[in-house]
């Protein structure tokens, strides 16, 4: 079973495909992958990344769902409920 904010996700079309505007904007042209945020298609790069702005937007918007905009997967997931799916 998936939470409530999974379920009632978007699938919005990324504002970005190859980078992240966020980290482009600061002028780092580093990050580790990429996320899309599933109420407004805003992209960002991964925690694992060192600026962390797929958290940040989320950490400004509210916006609860993000999924991974890599080749090959799908997953998404929800920083609310901290739950994949």
């Amino acid at each position: 079973m998936s939470c409530q904010h999974l379920t009632e996700a978007g699938n919005p079309e990324p504002q970005a495909e190859d980078v992240c505007p966020d980290c482009v904007a600061i002028g780092n042209d580093y990050w580790v992958h990429l996320r899309a945020c599933l109420s407004c298609g805003h992209v960002g790069c991964c925690d694992s990344s060192p600026y962390q702005h797929a958290t940040k937007h989320y950490e400004s918007s509210r916006h609860p769902v993000m999924r991974s905009i890599q080749p090959g997967e799908t997953w998404r997931w929800c920083f609310v409920d901290e739950e994949i799916g």
